[in-house]
């Protein structure tokens, strides 16, 4: 099957055919509906190498998350996925386990794929490495790290609006022992949510801080959760940096022979799908999976295009209160 057949099958030129093919807009809708239905009917597939030579574009799009085992990716990706396929585009994902070393390679993997735009849902990211993706001018959309620029774009999460909401909830059931329990301090977006705790209790006037690191991963919650369970005056709430520490939390509360949220209040961070279904359900913060994939596409379709001016996007958290807190 070659282009030829779908061109006579279309009553088209080859040239309509290809223009097709690579989204021209120099092809009525009516012509395109005609060639896509040729292309459909005789199985035929486009020689995606052959693609990129013409149009200058391999409608490739590269998305590096941290870890894909934590149920907040998944749902990351298929949002940020369900773009791209409307678009006729294909999506490379990259996996990095909180290693920089991984990072690297998924960037190297990128770089020779020759994708038209990466995003970068991760915080972790090397500077440098970052520095590979911008000297070549390929189109990068960031997650709190990067900077603006000509081929890049930033979005921010507002994690200190949420963690201050879910201040402002244990503050009000009358909570004054809060400890928070961190994600790995290499992560930007860890130290955010470490930050806003700190500086959510002294502006309430709480000078006492109790931090444990985890590694936004059950065992690390559940380790930290013992961590505090020894102290001599243990918390009466505890705020955790994700949804996996706060369920690893959970369980060592309930291995100590305690119970939530009668003995301890819990908070977790993100609201991934399992949040509502563990006992009790748990409060938490969304950070919305499906405005994040959809803001970073916009915004390296943007780029890509050349379209507009650059600019910081910006995405809000807000408390989730379900049934792990509780008045004192």
């Amino acid at each position: 099957m070659n282009i030829k057949e779908v061109a006579k099958r279309a009553k088209v030129s080859t040239a309509t055919v290809s223009r097709t093919i690579n989204d021209s807009e120099k092809v009525k809708p009516g012509t395109a509906a005609r060639v896509r239905k040729a292309i459909e009917e005789l199985n035929f597939y486009p020689n995606t190498h052959a693609r990129t030579l013409v149009s200058g574009r391999s409608r490739m799009l590269g998305l590096i998350i941290s870890d894909i085992t934590n149920p907040f990716f998944p749902e990351l990706v298929k949002s940020f996925e369900d773009q791209a396929v409307e678009r006729g585009q294909e999506v490379i994902i990259g996996n990095t386990d909180y290693n920089p070393k991984r990072m690297a390679g998924c960037i190297r993997r990128m770089v020779e794929r020759k994708v038209d735009g990466v995003a970068i849902m991760t915080s972790e990211a090397d500077p440098a490495l970052v520095t590979e993706l911008t000297r070549r001018n390929i189109p990068t959309v960031f997650m709190d790290t990067g900077k603006t620029g000509p081929h890049s774009a930033n979005i921010r999460i507002d994690y200190a609006q949420g963690i201050h909401e879910a201040l402002q909830h244990l503050f009000v059931l009358n909570h004054r022992r809060i400890a928070f329990i961190a994600g790995p301090m290499n992560l930007e977006s860890a130290r955010m949510r470490r930050d806003a705790y700190l500086s959510g209790l002294k502006s309430r006037g709480l000078s006492e801080s109790m931090v444990e690191k985890g590694d936004h991963r059950i065992e690390g919650g559940a380790m930290a959760m013992r961590s505090l369970l020894k102290l001599p005056q243990r918390p009466t709430a505890v705020i955790t940096s994700n949804d996996l520490t706060a369920i690893g939390a959970l369980g060592a509360i309930l291995h100590a022979g305690l119970r939530v949220p009668e003995d301890i209040s819990l908070i977790g961070f993100d609201d991934i799908s399992f949040a509502h279904l563990t006992q009790p359900p748990l409060t938490t913060v969304i950070l919305s999976r499906t405005q994040l994939a959809v803001t970073a596409f916009a915004a390296l379709e943007a780029l890509i295009r050349k379209d507009g001016p650059h600019a910081d996007y910006s995405i809000p958290t807000h408390l989730v209160m379900r049934g792990s807190t509780r008045a004192i």
